[in-house]
């Protein structure tokens, strides 16, 4: 399930994020802030104002994953641009305890699906670090077409990283959705 973050996430969402610090912070965006602090609950609360902030203006559009019934990870849509582009970015982290169950490829395939018949966009991108290759994988399920390769692209981990974009737009789906391209829903953790 998809969900807009809401602030009573902040203990949860610092819970993950902090036990995962190792998992998630080689593909982050570099901080001069500490893992501890830029994951606090404290951090929570201004970040989903700049949520909810983008959100109104129609730049972004913030989603919280849950699996099983519990909160396992972000997704959001940015950049979003509208006009002749009608386009946006995609990034995602997920719980390395939900990881290899299809949650990142179903919760994409549903953003990008949104993307597709709610918010009206026809392109929809996916950077990822060539190294990464668990986000590689959920890409390939889904059939993203690897669009090109961008050198020093974001600034991660404190080194500008390369990053393959990966893309769909709305008439390579044929009229069908994009969860449609999954062979199976996830299995619910027992």
């Amino acid at each position: 399930m998809l969900r807009p973050p809401r602030m009573r996430d902040a203990r949860v969402w610092s819970e993950i994020r902090i036990r995962n610090q190792q998992w998630l912070e080689q593909w982050e965006p570099t901080s001069s802030a500490p893992w501890p602090a830029r994951n606090s609950p404290a951090a929570w609360r201004p970040m989903v104002g700049a949520f909810r902030k983008a959100g109104r203006s129609g730049q972004m559009a913030p989603f919280m994953i849950v699996f099983g019934g519990r909160l396992v990870g972000q997704i959001s849509v940015s950049n979003i641009v509208h006009g002749a582009l009608r386009s946006c970015t995609v990034g995602y982290w997920v719980d390395s305890a939900a990881a290899g169950r299809s949650v990142v490829p179903t919760a994409l395939a549903m953003v990008i699906d949104h993307c597709f018949s709610v918010i009206g966009l026809h392109r929809v991108e996916v950077d990822i670090r060539p190294e990464n290759a668990a986000s590689l994988r959920v890409v390939a399920k889904l059939g993203l077409r690897r669009e090109g390769y961008y050198e020093r692209f974001l600034d991660i981990g404190g080194a500008w990283r390369d990053h393959v974009a990966f893309a769909v737009t709305a008439e390579e789906l044929k009229g069908a959705t994009m969860l449609s391209r999954l062979p199976s829903l996830p299995i619910a953790p027992g």
